[in-house]
Formats: C-alpha cells, structure tokens, sequence
C-alpha cells in the first residue's frame, strides 16, 4: 500500500482555504475588518514568496477562534463550508483521489493550514487522515496559541516523519501532489513528486527534477 499524499490549498481546492477564512471572518464582520484584511493579505504575500513567520502567522489565524465556543465555531464552519470551500471543489482533484483510493493507495493530507478549518474539508473530500498545523485547546477552547510542530515547509517532513514512526508506514512508492515551492522539502523526500499548477518556482525546480506537472483545474 503506497502513500498518495496531497497539500490541500490551490492543489486539491481551486483556491487558499486559510486566506478564505480570513476573507469569510471580514465578510461576516466578526473581525475588525480593515485591520484585518490588510493583515490577511501581508501574511498570503509572504507566503507566495516563501518568506512567512508561520508562528506569527498561527497566532494571527487562531486568535478569532479563542473568542468563541466550540459549538458556536462549527456552526461558522458550516456556514464558510457553504459559502467558500464549495465553489473551490474541483472535479478532477476528487477524481485523482478516487483513482489512487482504486489503486489501494493509503490517502492522506498534509496542510500548513490549521486543523480546525481543515479537518471538515479532509472529511468532506473522504480523506481521514490529515496532518495540519494544530491549536492549543484548553477547557475545549482555543486558546489563539500554536500547538505542536507547524506543518510548514520542513516542519511537514518531521511531521511526516513522526506520523510514518507511530503507523508503521512506509514511504516506498509514496506520491506527494503540492502546488506550492514551500512543500520542496517533501516533494525532495517522496518516490513520486506531482507538481500540480503549481507557482513559477515549483514548476522551474519541477523541470530540473523531471516530476510530472498536472493540472486539476
């Protein structure tokens, strides 16, 4: 049974799940919108260009989540399910799934965006397994703090790597399918590396490797 692992945003989604919270938070004004947004977009540019403080980052994203209950959280979630993560499901990225779920792959997912807004896309994509970056959660809420290793650049390869430790899989034959030149790390660490749209300088080191490039939009 190989691996066939995916990133998550602009790979298997049309689009930045974590960038699309932000959005979603201003839109339905639960956050001080301005302010906010300028913030949401200075991070998604430094992370286009490799150069994001994830921690700074996490605790930028998190921070809204401390403020509310869980219960009420979900019920955000499945409003922003509705609304932003929809339109973003791209046929052929299911189609891909299903085809390496046929071939009796193990599928996973490996995001740097956090758990709690990527944990109801792995479900609703049918993949049961995702690594993410995670929350400190204490008495059931978020506390806005970071948790854990992030699962960022080659904080996903520890992560990874941990994960392969605690299930006794194996990396022969494993598939890591990413858009973004922040997932070299893994690509580098995988039998078959899948560039997939990917930005300028995955698809320059994608020629130099000789990896497959694919599109699934």
């Amino acid at each position: 049974m190989a691996l066939a692992i995916f990133d998550l945003d602009n790979t298997l989604l049309g689009g930045d799940s974590d960038h699309a919270w932000g959005e979603f938070l201003v839109a339905k004004g639960i956050v001080n919108s301005e302010e906010f947004k300028t913030k949401n977009d200075e991070f998604y540019r430094q992370y286009q260009q490799g150069g994001l403080d994830i921690n700074a980052y996490l605790r930028f994203a998190l921070q809204p989540l401390s403020k509310y209950d869980s219960d009420t959280l979900n019920a955000m979630h499945a409003t922003f399910m509705d609304e932003y993560i929809a339109p973003l499901r791209l046929p052929k990225a299911d189609a891909l799934l299903q085809k390496h779920r046929d071939e009796g792959d193990f599928v996973m997912i490996i995001t740097a965006t956090n758990s709690f807004i990527t944990r109801p896309i792995a479900d609703a994509l049918g993949v049961e397994t995702l690594l993410a970056c995670d929350g400190e959660i204490i008495n059931g809420r978020y506390t806005g703090e970071p948790a854990g290793i992030p699962c960022y650049q080659e904080g996903k390869v520890t992560r990874l790597h941990n994960w392969l430790q605690e299930t006794g899989h194996s990396l022969d034959g494993s598939y890591f399918y990413s858009d973004s030149h922040n997932d070299l790390p893994l690509l580098k660490v995988v039998d078959h590396a899948v560039a997939v749209d990917p930005d300028d300088t995955l698809k320059a080191a994608a020629h130099d490797a000789g990896w497959p490039i694919i599109s699934l939009r």
